[in-house]
Order: C-alpha cells, then structure tokens, then sequence
C-alpha cells in the first residue's frame, strides 16, 4: 500500500509542470443560447458615469449569454490582454470625452493602483488602427452589485488628462486594470479580470451608438492581435460578444 502511494504523489507531482504551462481561458461564461435576447431599457447608468455621454448597458448575470472576456494586466496574464469596444460619433456631431468607465469582474481582491487607457481608431481584423490618446492613470473603483459565475462585478473609471475632441466616425475604447505589484498583493499571481458583456442594452444611455459585433481582443499573453471576439475561434456566439458593458463621460455638440 505504501509502495502505491507513493507511486501515485510522484505521478502526481510529475504532473504539475504542464499543468501549471498551461494557459488559463480568455473568457468566462455560461453554455449560452442562441435565443435571441428582449432589449432592456434605457435608465439608471453607473454614478461613476457623469456626465455620461454614453452607456452600453448592464451585464445580466441571469442570462444564459452572459460573459466575460479577457481584460487584465497582472502577473499571472503577463504581457496584458485586452478588449477593445466601439462607439460611433454621429454626423454633425463633435463630441469631448472626459472619461471612460468599465465593469470589470474579478476573481480575487480588486483594489488596482493603475488602470490604462487606449483610444483608437481604424481596427479592423489583424490591423490595431491608430491609437488617439493613451496612457494610465489612478482609476475609481465601485461595485455595481452583480456578480458572475462568483466573479463580482466592479465599475472602474479613469478620467482623461485632458478631454479627447472626437468628430463623426467609429472609435475603440479600452480600459485595462493592472495588478502588477507581487509584493503588497498575492491575489497578482492569481486573479482574473474580465470585462462584462450586455445582452439587453438594461439601463443604457444612447445605447445604440455601439455598433453590434464589434469588439476586439489584443493579447500579447495569448499571441492573439487583433481578433474580434465574434471571430468563431474566440468561442463566443453572435449575442455573447454583441455588445461591451461600458460607458463615457463627456459633452456632445450637435451641429
């Protein structure tokens, strides 16, 4: 018996370096249904939002398609991996972005020092376009009272150094939280970091302005450039990755 065990806890420890090589999922979420989905209303966005030009909408933790995709920057996703959302500037229109804001679910203590910021225009697959405005800054940090698959879901935002003028046309957003520091924070080494989808568009302001099926995945941990999470290999269906819960705070002129 003894000869047995310990045959079977040097099976087992043989075992741990591939298990440790391999990479953990760039995304979390239910089976998923193909049903399409009822949109919500348009309401109440994240006090964080204000003034809040825009608003995706709400992460819906009771539908079947709710998700999460890869958005961190710690010492277990090395590299950074990141998920760009759209919005369009209408005709006519000039607007000033202040600020951008994000729901982000994480799996272990959630208190970023830094979070980036990057603002681009031109993405298209395999192509990053041209970025506008980058850089970090120290985020707000908010729980919204949702949580995911026992991910909870937290609204992050980052004010601009100086407002961004943006004139009619498509743009990405994103926002990225980091945990880099090892030494004051373990959870670095282990956490996750997701951005939350919205399946109904609930409590959206002009919601409409993300175009559909359009968000990007950039991922120097997962060897991924420039991918749009509707891309059949990122695993996703056509309503998991319609549309990004996150918002934008600033000013609109309408000619």
């Amino acid at each position: 018996m003894k000869i047995f065990l310990l045959t079977a806890a040097l099976a087992a420890i043989l075992t741990l370096p591939a298990a440790a090589q391999k990479k953990p999922p760039i995304s979390q979420h239910l089976a998923g249904s193909l049903e399409a989905s009822q949109l919500g209303f348009s309401g109440t966005p994240p006090a964080l939002c204000s003034p809040c030009l825009f608003y995706g909408g709400d992460l819906n933790p009771a539908d079947l398609n709710a998700a999460g995709t890869s958005n961190e920057n710690t010492l277990l996703i090395l590299g950074g991996s990141s998920t760009y959302a759209p919005y369009t500037v209408p005709s006519g229109a000039t607007e000033k972005i202040t600020g951008i804001l994000f729901n982000i679910q994480a799996s272990a203590n959630f208190d970023p020092n830094t979070a980036s910021y990057d603002i681009r225009t031109g993405i298209a697959p395999g192509y990053g376009g041209t970025s506008l405005a980058s850089g970090s800054a120290a985020p707000q940090v908010q729980p919204t009272g949702r949580a995911l698959l026992g991910f909870t879901e937290y609204t992050v935002y980052v004010l601009l150094p100086a407002p961004l003028t943006l004139t009619s046309g498509e743009y990405w957003f994103n926002l990225t939280p980091a945990c880099t520091d090892g030494a004051t924070d373990g959870s670095c080494y282990v956490g996750r970091f997701f951005f939350s989808n919205t399946t109904q568009n609930t409590n959206s302001i002009v919601g409409a302005a993300q175009p559909e099926e359009s968000m990007y995945l950039n991922s120097a941990f997962y060897g991924i450039s420039w991918t749009n999470w509707c891309d059949p290999s990122l695993g996703f269906n056509i309503y998991q990755c319609r549309a990004g819960s996150y918002g934008l705070t600033g000013t609109a002129r309408r000619d």
